[in-house]
């Protein structure tokens, strides 16, 4: 069966998690989230500036 690079990162994420216990996973899913939410927070707030010409 032929992987794409993506999909044997997050098996390979996985199986580390499972190795290593949730505190690693968690810091993982909390940092992505708080990125996630800057990212939105930019993209949704940007269309509200405006040009004062």
């Amino acid at each position: 069966m032929h992987r794409s690079p993506a999909t044997a990162w997050l098996t390979e994420a996985a199986n580390a998690a499972e190795q290593q216990g949730a505190g690693n996973l968690l810091r993982v899913v909390l940092i992505v989230m708080v990125v996630g939410c800057v990212l939105t927070a930019w993209i949704l707030l940007r269309g509200y500036k405006r040009k004062d010409d």
